[in-house]
């Protein structure tokens, strides 16, 4: 059977998984841009041809994922842009907020998120830095169910809020990254956006709409979260601190508890009936992956 409907974000409910559906990205440079946007952020509309090219080369080659940002309900240009880089790898997990009065220092800034420590280019970051996905010109479900959410964080939480550019799956919309952890969800509410952003402030992990941490691929996100609901029905400290474990993916993966513990996770292929990626878009066969087993060591 084959499923057709205009509105992809409607067509992955129910059966189709969260986990395993976050972006990877160990970092991640936020610019402000608030108006512009192309369909692609470094397709050449908002930063030119050459320097979006260029920008896309450097942040290819150190793992680190480019978006745009801009405030909720706003569109207001400043002499200086706001820029915020994170890095996602659990033990070295950073934010930094700077100003630049030209993109074209973003060059200098790509390289330097993933080498090691925080920088220093920019004012530390504590608090969770929220970004929900408002990209109309990407996909309708995203500016239509994303905006909403901005909105309504953004009277709660503030200045930490966000809209941004595509972060990745359309169809789960509305989607939403917190920095500095990576941790990316979807299909929330106002009300649960905001637990999440709450747990978030608390070190803590949120788990209903979880579809992963950015820092590991696809199996590594199953495996992650697969030992989060584990240990939350077990009532373990496993499920919710953030920094409580790790994933070996090149181990099957295997998801290792700081106080010594361990846990192999089995995963496979789920085959789902076509549906398409984004609005409009033909219907393409879905296959996420899923946990089949997880197996304490």
């Amino acid at each position: 059977m084959t499923i057709a409907a205009p509105i992809c974000s409607a067509l992955s409910v129910p059966e189709e998984p969260l986990p395993g559906t976050a972006a990877t990205a160990p970092g991640y440079v936020c610019l402000e841009v608030p108006s512009g946007w192309g369909r692609d952020v470094l397709d050449g509309t908002a930063l030119g041809t050459e320097l979006a090219t260029e920008l896309s080369a450097r942040a290819d080659a150190a793992g680190v994922r480019i978006l745009f940002i801009r405030r909720p309900g706003r569109d207001v240009a400043r002499p200086a842009r706001t820029v915020l880089i994170a890095r996602t790898e659990p033990g070295n997990t950073w934010c930094e907020r700077l100003e630049v009065a030209e993109p074209a220092e973003l060059l200098d800034v790509v390289p330097r998120v993933v080498a090691g420590p925080a920088p220093g280019l920019g004012a530390a970051v504590t608090d969770p830095v929220v970004l929900v996905c408002a990209h109309g010109k990407r996909d309708q479900c995203c500016a239509v169910q994303g905006r909403p959410i901005a909105a309504a964080l953004g009277k709660q939480f503030g200045d930490a809020v966000w809209e941004c550019s595509h972060t990745g799956g359309h169809r789960f919309a509305p989607s939403m990254i917190l920095l500095p952890t990576g941790y990316t969800y979807g299909r929330l509410d106002a009300a649960r956006s905001a637990d999440a952003v709450r747990a978030a402030a608390e070190d803590q992990v949120y788990l209903p709409g979880l579809r992963g941490r950015s820092t590991w691929a696809a199996a590594g996100q199953v495996a992650e979260i697969a030992v989060r609901e584990l240990g939350a029905a077990t009532a373990t400290a496993t499920s919710t601190d953030v920094d409580a474990v790790t994933v070996d993916e090149a181990a099957g993966p295997i998801v290792r508890h700081r106080d010594g513990r361990a846990w192999r996770v089995d995963v496979g292929v789920r085959e789902l009936p076509p549906r398409p990626a984004s609005c409009g878009a033909a219907p393409k066969p879905v296959r996420p992956i899923v946990a089949e087993k997880v197996t304490a060591l």
